[in-house]
């Protein structure tokens, strides 16, 4: 007898009716990685699995792809009809209409230049826009010092934002890196842009001894002098710039219900309020006191 978790229920357009079948267990871990990858260039949940269903099955029928997946027809029909026009599914003119789909390398460069005529599209209407918004008279606003807080959710967000920070840092930027943050770290152009402030910027770079953060030191050619590894374990991910401005990062854990699976994302915490950056300032100087250089 098969267990419940091993059923999913599909709507069967014949009777109109809903009924069980057994799931395909294959490649679930897989499948789901390209699911959450795919989602970030814009495509929604159906979609995807739309897409994906066809790219594994090869040319199926509107009501093939919805008993499949457990979609009806109508939301099918519009779902191919909205991929067709981003250009990753062809309609093979066929009686019944069938559909087929791109390879997925071809559907990521189509996504990928989407996304990219999107931001150019943006840039150039950033500058009317500016000009828009000043030519409307503006309140007087007292231009006093606030001590701010702001949450960002997301890689790409906390990416960002560290890019941001470092950007601001006129003098000074202290950074503690636990081994699985500067993995992540590492895939993206952050480190590139810290190795350009070398010789701008006093910057103090502590990483956590562990042959996983002496590995991926050595993939960037960081300088061996130019850090400290520290004992420390379970500590968040943070930067200070100028002793001003704090960024916190850590990862949340996010458990699915459907799934009852445990999945970590990035999540931190920008402040420029005095006492927590105090704080975290305390805490980098006693880490700093209990390192050795790289060397």
């Amino acid at each position: 007898m098969e267990k419940p978790n091993d059923l999913i229920k599909v709507y069967d357009e014949k009777n109109e009716a809903w009924k069980f079948v057994k799931k395909d267990k294959s490649f679930t871990k897989q499948l789901s990685t390209i699911e959450e990858t795919l989602s970030r260039f814009g495509l929604l949940k159906n979609e995807i699995k739309v897409y994906l269903y066809l790219a594994r099955s090869g040319e199926k029928k509107a009501s093939e792809i919805a008993e499949a997946i457990s979609l009806h027809r109508t939301e099918t029909y519009r779902i191919l009809r909205d991929l067709e026009k981003k250009g990753i599914l062809f309609s093979v003119f066929e009686k019944p209409l069938k559909f087929t789909a791109v390879s997925l390398d071809k559907a990521i460069d189509l996504l990928v230049d989407a996304q990219k005529m999107r931001i150019k599209l943006l840039e150039k209407e950033k500058a009317s826009l500016v000009e828009l918004w000043l030519s409307i008279p503006q309140l007087r606003v007292e231009n006093e010092k606030k001590e701010l807080f702001q949450m960002l959710q997301g890689e790409q967000q906390v990416a960002l934002k560290a890019d941001e920070l470092l950007e601001k840092t006129k003098k000074e930027i202290q950074i503690f890196v636990p081994d699985y943050y500067l993995a992540q770290l590492y895939y993206t152009d952050f480190t590139d842009k810290l190795k350009n402030k070398l010789a701008k910027l006093d910057i103090t770079l502590l990483i956590e001894n562990s042959p996983k953060s002496v590995f991926f030191m050595e993939k960037i050619q960081w300088p061996k002098q130019k850090y400290c590894m520290v004992r420390a374990q379970n500590l968040p991910c943070f930067m200070i710039s100028d002793r001003k401005e704090l960024l916190i990062a850590f990862h949340e854990t996010n458990t699915k219900q459907e799934t009852d699976k445990k999945k970590d994302r990035t999540a931190a915490i920008w402040t420029n309020y005095n006492a927590f950056v105090w704080t975290l300032q305390m805490l980098f100087s006693k880490l700093l006191e209990t390192g050795k250089d790289g060397s």
